[in-house]
C-alpha cells in the first residue's frame, strides 16, 4: 500500500487501483478488510497507514472494480463517553456505492453481549462479518447529461408517491421478472399509465440501502417502506432486476426521455442502528460520537428526536459532508431530479435547536449542484419543538398535512370545515407566504403512503393494523375518515355510490387547490388496503397496488382533473391570492360566494360549502398572461342546491368543465348564470369567448 490521499472518502477505482479514505476523529486505527468472491472469507486486513486530520488513507494497487470489502475501526469502547469501537464488528463504508448480500440480524451485529447483565456496557467479541453485506467497489459512474432532464416548473409539478415494489408487483402486463423492480417503473405499460394521468414527477419512497428491524423479522415481517437507511449511496439490491444497478439509471433515463422527473424519498435524519440497544453496522462502529447526537451529560443515550433510536448529527462538519456528498451522487451520477426529506426538522437541528438558517439548510441554497433540484421537506420530527410545518427556507416545498386533515373534515361534515377548507385551497397563504415563497410551497395530498389509502378514507371509521402485530396500536390514532354508513367492504349500493362521490371529491379538492398537488399510488384505481393505515412492514398483497380490481371511472376522473390543471393557468399560480385588487381591471383576484350566489356568512360552523371565483393573483408581474376566470363550487351538503354565478364579463360566458356528481357528463355551455348543484359534489366553471 502507499499513502493515497484524504480525498474524495470512500474507495475509488481510478484504472490501476483504488484510493481508500474514512473519516474517524476518535478512532486509533482504521482497517480495510478484504473478502473472497462470495463474501464468505475475509482473504486480507489492511491497516490504512496514514491520518490527515480526522480522515485516515492509503492506496492500495491492483484493487479493482467487483473487489468485495468492509471496514473495521478500533478504538476506546467507552459508551458512558459516547464511544462505542469494536473491531469485532465489520463495518459498510458510508460511501459504499453497491453492496452485495442482505442483512441478517443476529446477536453477531451487536456491539456488546446480549447475554451480560451489563447490556449495552460490555462488549462482543464475535466477528459480525458473516452476518453482513459487504461493500462492492464499483466503477466510475458517468455524469448524467443535464439535457435529459425534464426541468418542469413547479408550478407545473404534480407528484405521484409510489413505492418502488409496490407500483410494479401486481401488475400481469409486465413479465414476473421484472416486476417489482426498479426497471419495471419505466416499463411500456407503466409508462403508458403514468403520462395518461398528467403526473410530472414520479416520487418514490427510500431506495437507498437498509436494514429490517429484528423483531419485525422474528414476527415474519419485514420493513417495507425503507424508513431505515445505513448506506446513503448504494441502491436497496432486493429491488434489482435483470439489468442490477444499471436498471436504476436507465429507469430515469426512460421517464426523464418520457417528460417525467424522479425524486427520491431520503431518509438522512436517522441510521438503521437504532438506539444503544441496537446493532454496529456502520457509523456506530466509525465513530459514534462524532456522526450521532447524543445526550449532553449522558452520552451512553441518544437524542432521540426521530423516534427512531437515534438521531444524525449535521452539524458536525464530516457528518454534513456526507449527505451534501450523497445528494449530488444522485443528482449528477443517478440523474435524479430532487428529494423529499423525511423527518426534515431533525437535519435543520442545531445546539440550540431547530434554525431554518442552519448549517444543513445554507449549505444546500448555496450548492451549484444542488439549487438545480426539487426539495420538499416533511415539516417536522419527533424532538421538542419540532412541528415546523412554513418555516423552511424559501426554495423548500413542504408536505402539508393541514391541507390533509382540512380537506378530510370538511368533507366528513365537521363543524368549522369550511372555513379551513378555503384557506387549503387557497395554498395556505397564512402558513407559506413569507419571505417571497410561493404557492407552490405547499403540496397538498390527501392521503400518502402513510395513513389510509383514498379508498378506505370512505369505507373506514376505525383502523385495523392486527396483521403488523402490535395490537392495533400503531398507526394514527385520527385520521378524520368516514366509512358512509357501514364499515369495511358493502353491497349496499347506496353506501357504494357515496363513497364513490367522496373519493372524487376529495381528488378534485386536490387538483384544483393552489399549490402543488400529490397523488398516492394507487389511489387514482381506489386501491385499498383493508383498513391498514400503518402498512410499513406489509410487504405483500396489503400494500402491492391491486391493478385486477381498477375503478376505471375514478382513473378516468384523475386524467380528466389533471388535464383541466394543465388548461388552467389560474388552478396553478405561483402567486398567492388575497383578495387584493387587481391593477389590469381593479377587480379581487378571488372573490368568495355562498353556495346561492351572494354574501357568505364565515360566521356559521355548519357552512355546507362555497363558490370560489378565481382570477390571475394582484401580485403577478405585468407580464404574466391574463383573462382566466375560474368558479369552482364545493358543496359538501346532502341537499342539491341552485347557485347563482356572477357574470364573467369582458365578453364571456361560463362553461360547465366538472361535475363530480356526474364525472361522465361532457364540458357544457351554461346558458343561464342560476346553475344546480347536486349534493356531495365539486363543480368547476371556466369562463371563455362567447361563442
Amino acid at each position: 500500500m502507499r499513502s493515497g490521499w484524504p480525498n474524495p472518502l470512500g474507495v475509488h477505482w481510478d484504472g490501476e487501483g483504488a484510493n481508500v479514505a474514512v473519516f474517524s476523529e476518535n478512532a486509533t486505527r482504521i482497517e480495510l478488510c478484504l473478502f473472497s468472491e462470495d463474501g464468505r472469507r475475509e482473504t486480507e486486513r489492511l491497516v490504512l497507514p496514514e491520518r490527515s486530520g480526522a480522515v485516515w488513507h492509503a492506496y492500495v494497487p491492483g484493487l479493482a472494480p467487483g473487489a468485495l470489502y468492509g471496514l473495521r475501526a478500533h478504538g476506546p469502547y467507552a459508551p458512558e463517553r459516547g464511544h462505542r469501537f469494536n473491531p469485532n464488528k465489520l463495518l459498510l463504508d458510508p460511501y459504499a456505492r453497491a453492496l452485495r448480500g442482505r442483512f441478517a440480524a443476529p446477536d453477531a451485529c451487536l456491539g456488546y453481549d446480549p447475554a451480560s447483565p451489563e447490556g449495552d456496557l460490555s462488549y462482543s467479541r464475535v466477528d459480525s462479518a458473516p452476518a453482513m453485506p459487504k461493500c462492492v467497489l464499483t466503477d466510475p459512474a458517468p455524469p448524467v447529461p443535464d439535457g435529459e432532464r425534464p426541468d418542469t416548473p413547479w408550478a407545473e409539478t404534480v407528484i405521484y408517491e409510489a413505492h418502488p415494489k409496490g407500483l410494479t408487483r401486481l401488475w400481469a402486463d409486465l413479465p414476473r421478472e421484472l416486476r417489482g423492480t426498479y426497471e419495471a417503473l419505466a416499463a411500456e405499460p407503466v409508462l403508458e399509465h403514468l403520462v395518461s394521468l398528467g403526473i410530472t414527477t414520479l416520487e418514490l419512497l427510500p431506495v437507498h440501502a437498509f436494514a429490517d428491524d429484528r423483531w419485525l423479522l422474528e414476527k415474519g415481517l419485514v420493513n417495507y417502506w425503507g424508513y431505515n437507511s445505513v448506506a446513503f449511496f448504494a441502491l436497496e439490491p432486493r429491488y434489482f432486476g435483470p439489468a442490477g444497478l444499471a436498471g436504476f439509471r436507465e429507469m430515469v433515463r426512460r421517464l426523464h426521455g418520457a417528460g417525467l422527473e424522479v425524486i427520491l424519498d431520503v431518509v438522512y435524519n436517522h441510521s438503521a442502528e437504532g438506539d444503544e440497544n441496537g446493532p454496529t453496522l456502520s457509523f456506530r462502529g466509525l465513530d459514534n460520537a462524532a456522526y450521532y447526537r447524543l445526550r449532553e451529560g449522558q452520552e451512553r443515550f441518544y437524542r432521540n428526536e426521530t423516534g427512531c433510536g437515534n438521531a444524525l448529527d449535521l452539524s458536525h462538519p464530516y457528518v454534513l459532508r456526507l449527505v451534501l456528498d450523497s445528494l449530488r451522487w444522485w443528482v449528477v451520477a443517478m440523474g435524479v431530479d430532487g428529494f423529499r426529506f423525511d423527518l426534515a426538522t431533525t437535519l435543520g437541528r442545531e445546539a440550540h435547536g431547530f434554525d431554518p438558517g442552519g448549517g444543513f439548510f445554507d449549505a444546500l441554497r448555496q450548492d451549484p449542484v444542488l439549487t438545480r433540484v426539487k426539495w420538499i421537506a416533511e415539516p417536522w420530527d419527533l424532538g421538542p419543538g419540532g412541528y415546523r410545518r412554513g418555516e423552511f427556507p424559501p426554495g423548500f416545498a413542504e408536505w402539508n398535512d393541514a391541507f390533509r386533515d382540512g380537506v378530510r373534515r370538511f368533507w366528513r361534515g365537521d363543524a368549522h370545515g369550511a372555513q379551513e377548507m378555503a384557506e387549503r385551497l387557497l395554498g395556505s397563504a397564512g402558513t407559506f407566504d413569507r419571505e417571497g415563497r410561493r404557492s407552490w410551497s405547499s403540496v397538498n395530498f390527501v392521503a400518502c403512503h402513510d395513513g389510509f389509502t383514498l379508498a378506505d378514507l370512505s369505507a373506514y371509521d376505525e383502523k385495523h393494523n392486527e396483521a403488523n402485530g402490535e395490537g392495533n396500536r400503531d398507526g394514527h390514532q385520527e385520521n378524520w375518515s368516514d366509512n358512509c354508513g357501514e364499515e369495511g367492504e358493502s353491497e349496499d349500493a347506496g353506501i357504494r355510490r357515496r363513497r364513490a362521490r367522496r373519493r372524487r371529491n376529495l381528488l378534485a379538492s386536490v387538483f384544483l387547490a393552489q399549490g402543488t398537488p400529490m397523488l398516492r399510488a394507487g389511489d387514482e384505481i381506489a386501491d385499498s388496503q383493508g383498513g391498514n393505515n400503518n402498512a410499513w412492514c406489509q410487504d405483500n398483497e396489503v400494500s402491492w397496488i391491486d391493478w385486477e380490481n381498477s375503478d376505471a371511472e375514478l382513473l378516468g376522473l384523475v386524467r380528466l382533473l389533471s388535464a383541466l390543471r394543465r388548461a388552467h393557468p389560474c388552478l396553478r399560480q405561483s402567486w398567492f391570492l388575497h383578495g387584493r385588487e387587481r391593477a389590469a381591471d381593479g377587480a379581487p383576484d378571488v372573490e368568495w360566494l355562498g353556495l346561492e350566489g351572494g354574501a357568505i356568512d364565515w360566521s356559521d360552523p355548519d357552512l355546507p360549502g362555497f363558490c370560489l371565483l378565481l382570477r390571475e393573483s394582484a401580485e403577478a408581474p405585468a407580464h404574466a398572461p391574463d383573462g382566466e376566470r375560474m368558479a369552482l363550487v364545493f358543496n359538501r351538503s346532502p341537499e342539491a342546491v341552485s347557485t347563482r354565478l356572477p357574470a364573467p364579463g369582458g365578453g364571456r360566458a361560463w362553461r360547465r368543465v366538472l361535475d363530480t356528481a356526474r364525472p361522465e357528463a361532457s364540458p357544457a355551455a351554461c346558458i343561464d348564470l342560476r346553475q344546480p348543484v347536486p349534493p356531495e359534489s365539486v363543480l368547476a366553471f371556466a369562463a371563455g369567448a362567447v361563442p
